[in-house]
């Protein structure tokens, strides 16, 4: 079946699950990226980005696929992609810098130090 067959076999009350939960997967994005503010350690932070990052990923993927089921034109969506794009790029960015500065605390730390 072809894309805008599978378009027009969609019936309205589908498509409006759908979007609506593609709506609550970017608020899972931004409340799991909130969660990463609050953690309590460096690895906590790495961890909760993975899920940022995670989820913006699959954003994307829902994004992509609203523009290749013709749901959504493709004029509307290049920002709103761009956008994705970026904050998936800043949540890499950020856990590799928080990876980099816990090994760099580590490699500071003698043997002893934990004691202190």
């Amino acid at each position: 079946m072809r894309n805008a067959e599978r378009a027009e076999a969609m019936s309205e009350p589908d498509l409006k699950k759908r979007t609506k939960a593609f709506a609550l997967r970017i608020l899972k994005l931004v409340d799991n990226y909130r969660a990463a503010c609050r953690a309590k350690s460096t690895a906590d932070f790495i961890a909760k980005m993975g899920i940022v990052e995670e989820e913006a990923d699959e954003t994307l993927f829902w994004l992509e696929l609203l523009e290749e089921s013709r749901f959504v034109s493709a004029a509307k969506l290049p920002a709103i992609k761009q956008e994705a794009n970026e904050l998936i790029a800043i949540t890499v960015a950020s856990i590799k810098t928080a990876r980099s500065n816990r090994a760099a605390d580590s490699a500071f730390r003698t043997p002893n130090s934990a004691l202190e």
